[in-house]
């Protein structure tokens, strides 16, 4: 049997102990993390950077591109992107005017960028060249005030348009074409499911017939689904977890919980995954997904201290995970191999 078909088999059976079975399996490259198949083997020192070179603050996202590197946001001036191969060697960092450094968006050969403290988002090129700003936008009288648009995540569409939401300023979710022209909005701060609070990450989600949006809602934990158009189509309750932004590959979607059960609790964050239906299979640092005879998925947590506060989660080629962490010792991002 293979060793990847046996972890699945066991993790079936084992779930309500998996804890104590991880470490029954331990090999010597590490523990396993993880349930249902979806398991991980922990490489904490996995970059080979030096960080009185190349420092880092928080780690806030991390992207893969068509080459094969993993591309790190810091929002460390003395060098905002660090380039990776998979085995972790730094192959080159630039960047020094992104003190608000938040949101990593890759589309094609271009890298979008959100700065929370210039209230921007840029679209940038693979050398650090400032293509396209985006400001405050002046309609409807949205933002009286500059300082209210503080955007924290980007998608990009096929076509060039793209959709930025205001995580940290005022909960909107903003649609713009290729040339940074505002085409509409919606969420908002408010009550009620269509409304938002900490819309920090937002993908475009192409699993299902059509292309919806993901956007994240992590005060309430919780993921919520909307047409192009705004329009809310399904609310994915992720109880006990503040879910930073959605990733999706293939038929999974992955995300960094940076704290659980509330963003009150701090050090308690994992990294969970769900199936293409949004049910939980996984959660590496966390307790095992657990689902009522209703269907209801019971409050997760963080079961083992691997992580503090991951903020994003990359998915490589080959299905292996990078977790960058916000707040948590200025640590290099740590890499999960695939079981």
């Amino acid at each position: 049997m293979r060793r990847r078909d046996f972890l699945s088999k066991a993790g079936l059976s084992a779930i309500g102990s998996v804890s104590i079975f991880q470490h029954l399996i331990a090999r010597d490259k590490g523990l396993v993390y993880g349930h249902n198949g979806m398991q991980y083997v922990l490489d904490n020192q996995w970059a080979k950077a030096d960080p009185l070179r190349n420092p880092v603050n928080d780690c806030h996202e991390m992207v893969q591109d068509a080459k094969g590197r993993i591309i790190l946001l810091t929002n460390e001036t003395r060098n905002n992107v660090l380039v990776f191969n998979t085995s972790g060697k730094l192959l080159e960092s630039w960047g020094h005017d992104f003190p608000g450094a938040h949101g990593l968006t890759l589309s094609g050969d271009v890298l979008y960028v959100t700065d929370t403290v210039r209230h921007q988002v840029f679209k940038v090129s693979m050398k650090g060249e400032i293509l396209l700003t985006i400001d405050a936008p002046k309609e409807d009288g949205l933002y009286p005030k500059p300082e209210l648009f503080v955007p924290t995540e980007t998608t990009v569409m096929p076509s060039g348009d793209f959709f930025v939401a205001d995580g940290y300023g005022s909960q909107y979710v903003l649609h713009y074409d290729a040339t940074g022209r505002l085409l509409g909005y919606f969420g908002g701060r408010g009550e009620g499911d269509e409304k938002l609070d900490n819309a920090h990450g937002i993908c475009l989600d192409t699993r299902q017939t059509s292309p919806t949006l993901l956007v994240t809602d992590r005060t309430r934990t919780c993921f919520k689904r909307y047409s192009l158009e705004g329009k809310l189509l399904e609310v994915v309750q992720l109880p006990g977890a503040c879910v930073c932004r959605p990733v999706i590959k293939g038929d999974y979607l992955y995300a960094a919980v940076l704290r659980s059960p509330s963003l009150d609790a701090e050090k308690t964050g994992f990294v969970t995954i769900l199936d293409k239906q949004n049910k939980v299979v996984s959660n590496l640092g966390g307790s095992a997904p657990q689902y009522n005879n209703e269907g209801k998925l019971q409050p997760m947590s963080q079961a083992e201290k691997i992580l503090v506060h991951p903020h994003d989660v990359c998915v490589d080629a080959d299905d292996n995970l990078y977790v960058a962490q916000w707040a948590s010792g200025k640590v290099y991002p740590y890499k999960f191999n695939r079981a």
